[in-house]
């Protein structure tokens, strides 16, 4: 049985271009919920999920219409590989029930790599930034090459201010100790609140 499982966040989103590419894909029955990305009530996907049989395929539109997260998308993948169900996006290149698909996944799914990737993205466009301000983008002095890229990853989540000094620690694996010496060495005014912070 081909399953298609389809995830809008309110009611005044288009349902219809998801339903009309799972149908054209073959879909024999269609599950759809309403809700945010990060809720976690969420019926037909509990449903469709209970309904599943070995050999069955399952479809959605992007992976981010399954999964709440990159760690709730993996969980469901990888029950659905226990039981031998496949799951197919349209719009990603994951196909479970290929090996390909499957090698494809696996990279994606380890979640370590998949933030360490993230970083290195992050800390390429950091030194290409600062070049293009004509800022050297050497390691600083005293820093061993794999500190340069982290304190590099540092001042470029730092500048984002999507992340607290807190999270970016976490991501990068470091102290605050260690975050705030690395934002000096790269030269990063540091906001009062962050010292005083780091202070106590």
């Amino acid at each position: 049985m081909n399953y298609g499982y389809a995830r809008i966040s309110t009611q005044s989103q288009n349902l219809d271009l998801q339903l009309d590419a799972l149908k054209k894909s073959g879909c024999e029955r269609l599950f759809v919920d309403i809700a945010s990305g990060a809720k976690t009530d969420r019926p037909d996907l509990n449903k469709m999920l209970s309904e599943v049989r070995p050999k069955d395929v399952i479809t959605i539109w992007k992976l981010d219409r399954l999964g709440r997260s990159l760690r709730h998308l993996v969980e469901i993948v990888d029950k659905l590989n226990e039981i031998k169900v496949g799951l197919v996006s349209l719009n990603d290149p994951i196909d479970t029930t290929t090996p390909h698909g499957k090698l494809i996944f696996n990279i994606f799914a380890s979640l370590a790599e998949f933030e360490r990737d993230i970083i290195r993205e992050r800390t390429k466009a950091g030194l290409e930034a600062a070049r293009a301000r004509g800022r050297k983008g050497g390691r600083p002095k005293g820093l061993s090459r794999e500190a340069e890229a982290t304190a590099c990853a540092a001042e470029t989540l730092y500048k984002e201010k999507t992340l607290s000094a807190q999270q970016i620690c976490k991501q990068l694996s470091i102290s605050k100790a260690t975050l705030y010496s690395y934002l000096r060495h790269r030269n990063v005014p540091i906001g009062k609140a962050a010292l005083i912070l780091h202070s106590h």
